[in-house]
């Protein structure tokens, strides 16, 4: 299956597994915010850490505009392939379109590392 039009680079498993995992340890010992207007809002203010992006949204139009605002902000993003698992990731049993991190407690190590691999995979 193709990619979305929305979707801006191939992120790597490693990296996708690490997503999921930071996102788990953030909902756990930081901040997050799930779903897509709370992710918006999160980014357009500045707070998040890293934004979690679902490929499988249908429409797609739904978090389209993410991408985009991320790069107007500086804000580091990265996309994955099941909007279940960030559900299931936020403890969650429905899926979320996007997530973000605010706070990310115990997940700050993985949060660096995740935003070098992500500033050395869009190079």
């Amino acid at each position: 299956m193709s990619k979305p039009y929305f979707v801006k680079f191939e992120t790597p498993r490693e990296l996708v597994d690490a997503a999921y995992e930071a996102l788990r340890q953030a909902k756990q010992t930081g901040k997050i915010r799930k779903g897509t207007n709370e992710t918006t809002k999160a980014i357009e203010r500045g707070l998040a850490k890293l934004s979690i992006i679902a490929e499988d949204v249908d429409p797609p139009e739904v978090v389209a505009h993410l991408p985009i605002l991320c790069e107007e902000r500086n804000a580091p993003y990265v996309f994955v392939p099941s909007k279940t698992q960030i559900g299931s990731a936020l403890g969650m049993d429905v899926g979320a379109a996007a997530a973000c991190i605010v706070e990310p407690g115990e997940a700050q190590q993985m949060l660096e590392q995740i935003t070098t691999s992500l500033s050395k995979l869009k190079k």
